[in-house]
Parts: C-alpha cells; structure tokens; sequence
C-alpha cells in the first residue's frame, strides 16, 4: 500500500512539522516511511539546493532557476522516491512539482506549458497520490519565518512575490480537487494535526 504524499505550502506553514507527525502516525501501524524534501533528497540534489536558495553569490535567472529545480527533481526521483516506492514504503516529501507550478509559475510567471513539459519529460507518469496544501496568509508566514533566523533567498522575495505563490497553490487546488487537501495552517497545532489524523484514516478506509 505504498502512498507518495507530498505537503506543499508557503514559507512558515509548517510543513516539517506535518511531515513528522505524518510518520510518527504512519510508523506507529506498521508503516514503512521515507522522509524527503525538495529540492534536495540526494547529496547532488543537496547541492544544488544550496545553489538555489544561497542569498550569496550569482543570482540564477529564471530559466536555471527552473531547470535546476527539475535537474534536482530528476535525481531525487531516481535515486530515493521510485526505490522506496519500490520497496512498498510511504514516501512523505517536502514540497515537490506543485511547487515549481506555484514558485517558478504563477511568483516568477514561467511558461506553465514548459513547467508540464518539463514535469512530463522528468516525471513520466509519477504524481503523488495526495497533496497537503498548507495555507497560510504570507504575512504570517513570512513572520514565522524571519523567527527561526537567517534567511534564504526564497525567503527575502516581496510580500507580493508571496500573494503569487499563495494564489498559485489555490489555483492548482481548485483544478485537481481529486489531489488536493487544503488545512488552514493559521490555526493552532492541534486543529491542523486533527485534520492529518483524518487524512490518515482516509487513507486507510480506502
């Protein structure tokens, strides 16, 4: 019953937070559970994660931005996500394409048409079985942000760069409601964990 679940959301939401609780409830019957992120998953996909998020440096443009993020994709696709697929484990990933449709997409105002080529030539037919919309108005975010130190260049974008991203992931939500579960990270702890456990239980309902 392998499931590949992705938690996607703007900077502050609180994905790392739903991703553990999301394994503890799944290791907790039995499940075996990867735990990745993007970009990044693999040493090289590292990598170029520091590439990407550096504040420091040359500023990629908009296309490397973009073909970066899929060059790291497509490794972590080969090297962790399909071999623990494989394997029959639960695959719980931090951000994933979804994120490339709402970041590079609707922020940077990318060819949607070249983000599904893109998506079709590296993916093949890989989707996640659910996406955890995460969401947040980006003030707060941005707030939670700042809170927990330095910040990345992602994180130093303007406050409408944010409006985009949110905008973006809502969109997507509204065309693959199928995909999509969307939680108010703005309320507290326990509210957003009561959903994931429901989340769960569907899961295994089905």
């Amino acid at each position: 019953m392998a499931r590949f679940i992705t938690i996607e959301g703007g900077e502050g939401a609180g994905k790392s937070t739903a991703q553990q609780y999301l394994a503890r409830r799944l290791e907790s019957v039995g499940q075996a559970v990867t735990l990745t992120r993007e970009p990044g998953g693999t040493p090289l996909a590292e990598s170029l994660r520091q590439v990407l998020l550096s504040p420091h440096g040359e500023t990629p443009v908009e296309m490397t931005e973009l073909l970066l993020m899929f060059a790291a994709r497509a490794q972590h696709i080969a090297a962790v996500i399909k071999p623990a697929l494989e394997r029959e484990e639960w695959v719980i990933c931090d951000r994933f394409t979804d994120a490339t449709y709402a970041y590079q997409g609707a922020a940077r105002g990318m060819s949607v048409d070249l983000i599904t080529q893109l998506e079709n030539i590296v993916q093949g037919d890989l989707q996640p079985h659910q996406v955890i919309l995460l969401d947040l108005p980006p003030e707060l975010g941005l707030e939670r942000a700042r809170s927990r130190g330095a910040l990345d260049r992602f994180e130093r974008e303007s406050i409408m760069f944010y409006e985009r991203v949110r905008s973006g992931y809502l969109a997507r939500a509204r065309d693959l409601p199928e995909r999509y579960t969307v939680i108010d990270a703005g309320q507290d702890l326990s509210g957003v964990e009561t959903q994931l456990e429901a989340l769960v239980k569907q899961w295994f309902s089905e």
